[in-house]
C-alpha cells in the first residue's frame, strides 16, 4: 500500500473542484462576478457563499488553471476560512490522484483513508 503525503496541487478541473465542494456540504454555482475594488467585479467560473455571507470563488487564469477569488483582508483574519480552503485544496488533490490513478489502473480497487 502506498501513502501520499505530499501532492502538489494546481486546481485545472471546474468539474472536480464543483463536486469536492458538493462533497464538503458547501452549495457552488458556475459563472457569475464577485467584488473585488469597488465598484469592479471580477468573472469568476465557480463561486460559493458561506452561511456569514463571506462569498469566494475561482477565476480562470491565462495558464488554464484556477486562481482563488476572494477578500483577502478578512481571509487573513479567518482561520476557519484557512482551513476551509487548505481542506477544499487537499481533497482536490486527493480526488485528482485517485482519477489518475483509476485511469492508469482500471482494474485495480482504490481507496482514500484518512
Amino acid at each position: 500500500m502506498s501513502h501520499l503525503t505530499i501532492l502538489p496541487t494546481v486546481l485545472r478541473d471546474a468539474d472536480r473542484l464543483e463536486a469536492v465542494l458538493i462533497a464538503r456540504g458547501l452549495t457552488p454555482s458556475r459563472g457569475g462576478s464577485l467584488p473585488s475594488f469597488p465598484p469592479e467585479r471580477q468573472p469568476v467560473e465557480l463561486q460559493v457563499q458561506l452561511a456569514d455571507g463571506l462569498q469566494f470563488g475561482w477565476q480562470r487564469q491565462r495558464d488554464g488553471s484556477l486562481g482563488l477569488v476572494c477578500d483577502l483582508q478578512r481571509l487573513s483574519r479567518s482561520q476557519r476560512l484557512e482551513r476551509l480552503l487548505g481542506e477544499i485544496t487537499r481533497a482536490y488533490a486527493a480526488r485528482k490522484a485517485l482519477d489518475e490513478a483509476a485511469d492508469q489502473l482500471p482494474m485495480a480497487q482504490i481507496e482514500l483513508s484518512a
